[in-house]
């Protein structure tokens, strides 16, 4: 039985953007506002979870993790400081744009996101543009790797696995994807993901 791809499936951080708030950019805050970097990823990862879920708003994921104790510098010049933390891939958006329109694709995110980083993405660089839906995890409240974040892209975008092709940086998200049957890519290098979509067949595809 043959399907023809219909679908595109796209992480956000480290396929489009770089990523939002990972440990390279608790790393570069350590430095940059002279934190106790084993106090700050010892408090961030108790809540970040509800953080990526869209349970903890910004400003409750600050006191937590920064503003338990007294600063020296604003709530807002570290809001600032994350916010500056998301930058394009070079050529990632137009090449995905590109692909979209040359084979009339639906572009679905799949990805893991706190809510007010992800609207900052979305509006800054107008991903709106790129994409026609987002299940990010501060909207559904669910975070992959749990499979209903697939299925319900899926469900979403009105494709079977079969007709999906996508793209996430991390190596254990590939995998859990391809378990339901979604032809997946771990990209790492965007000139290395066009010789993958180079080929690929969009007009059918083996099942």
């Amino acid at each position: 039985m043959e399907q023809k791809i219909t679908t595109l499936f796209l992480d956000i951080g480290g396929v489009i953007l770089t990523s939002g708030w990972d440990r390279h950019s608790r790393h570069r805050a350590v430095t940059r506002f002279n934190l106790d970097q084993e106090e700050m990823e010892d408090r961030h990862h108790l809540v970040s979870g509800l953080f990526d879920a869209g349970m903890l708003s910004m400003d409750e994921y600050l006191n937590r993790v920064i503003f338990h104790q007294k600063r020296n510098f604003s709530k807002e010049d570290f809001k600032v400081f994350m916010f500056e933390q998301s930058v394009p891939i070079e050529g990632s958006i137009e090449f995905f744009k590109s692909l979209k329109g040359e084979h009339s694709l639906k572009v679905i995110a799949v990805n893991n996101e706190a809510r007010e980083l992800n609207d900052y993405r979305i509006h800054k660089y107008n991903l709106d543009l790129l994409f026609d839906a987002f299940v990010s995890s501060c909207y559904v409240h669910r975070s992959k790797p749990d499979l209903e974040m697939w299925r319900m892209a899926c469900g979403i975008a009105q494709a079977s696995p079969p007709q999906i092709l996508y793209f996430d940086d991390r190596l254990m998200f590939v995998e859990v994807a391809r378990s339901l049957g979604i032809t997946s890519y771990h990209f790492q290098r965007l000139d290395d993901a066009k010789l993958f979509v180079k080929a690929i067949n969009f007009s059918t595809i083996s099942v």
